[in-house]
């Protein structure tokens, strides 16, 4: 099958006490393991590998690197053998070195941010358990947060300069690692500059985004809650601990997604996302935003860009 979903992300925070209150406090993930250097790894509540987030302390926010899995080991190599065909190094990485996890491969796409390829993560299992299970668990702590959904990257788009690293980073990412484009935007004379790609590996419309912008950069990791009124009851508890809001809940045109944009202490941009939105399947036909119906697409209710969500992210 090769990538099944999202493995885990590895984010960098600046004050690591603050990082731990907001993602476990306030946003409900659960604390599995610290290293000695106070790298933390944590976990959701409807998940079963020992972790989805690596908070690394550092003196700058971003993303250190993303993790996608993969279905079988064997999967490892063959894909290892498509990204050295177009070109890019591909280093091997032993079992154990990524704490937890099976052996891995590491590259670059094109958009200059580091992809992680595993298949094996030790698994402690859902808070419910996998026998007779409860349909959520007791005690939960703050907004409760299902499982790390999807990430969106920032790909620097010039066409002056004749760059797009949105459509290298789409190119790549469904030839070689085997994505599906869900969803595009398109600007420019003719709609002919892709400006936005949402691709998928399994059903849902996205498993990872490439949004244009002025350089490279990290945009947002999202986090699945059930449905509309879950966005409402999170938006309250975000308020009442004066968590930085971009947005209050609105719904997207793009994926039609439920959903709320916010900052965790560093200024790494969370969501918290809400609805499958729709069965993504291989067969679809690619949904096609023009540049004058994005702001639409992003932000259904107003159909008016926020300034910060286009020049607000990290590296």
């Amino acid at each position: 099958m090769g990538i099944m979903r999202i493995g885990h992300v590895n984010m960098r925070v600046m004050d690591m006490p603050a990082a731990l209150d907001h993602y476990t406090r306030v946003l409900g993930l659960t604390v599995t393991h610290q290293d000695g250097d106070g790298t933390a790894y944590l976990k959701c509540w409807d998940e079963w590998d020992k972790y989805s987030l690596i908070l690394s302390l550092s003196d700058r926010p971003g993303l250190e690197y993303l993790a996608y899995k993969v279905e079988h080991d064997s999967d490892l190599d063959r894909l290892a053998e498509r990204i050295r065909a177009t070109g890019r190094s591909v280093e091997e990485v032993e079992e154990g070195d990524i704490p937890f996890c099976g052996r891995a491969i590491r590259f670059k796409l094109p958009t200059d941010h580091t992809m992680v390829l595993f298949a094996q993560k030790v698994q402690v299992g859902t808070d419910t358990g996998s026998v007779n299970p409860e349909p959520w668990p007791e005690g939960k702590t703050g907004i409760a947060v299902h499982w790390l959904d999807h990430v969106a990257l920032i790909g620097e788009v010039n066409p002056e300069a004749g760059v797009n690293r949105v459509q290298e980073g789409y190119e790549f990412l469904t030839k070689t690692l085997e994505f599906h484009l869900s969803e595009r935007l398109m600007v420019g004379p003719e709609y002919g500059i892709m400006a936005g790609a949402f691709m998928f590996r399994a059903t849902k419309p996205h498993d990872i985004a490439i949004l244009g912008g002025p350089s490279n950069g990290f945009h947002h990791l999202s986090y699945f809650l059930d449905d509309w009124k879950d966005i409402l009851v999170a938006g309250d508890i975000l308020a009442r601990n004066k968590v930085r809001l971009e947005i209050t809940p609105t719904r997207h045109g793009i994926t039609r997604g439920e959903t709320i944009y916010f900052f965790d202490p560093s200024g790494n941009r969370n969501e918290t996302f809400a609805g499958l939105g729709y069965l993504a399947q291989p067969d679809m036909p690619v949904i096609t935003w023009t540049e004058e119906n994005i702001p639409r697409g992003v932000f259904y209710h107003t159909g008016e860009m926020i300034e910060s969500f286009q020049t607000a992210y990290t590296t």
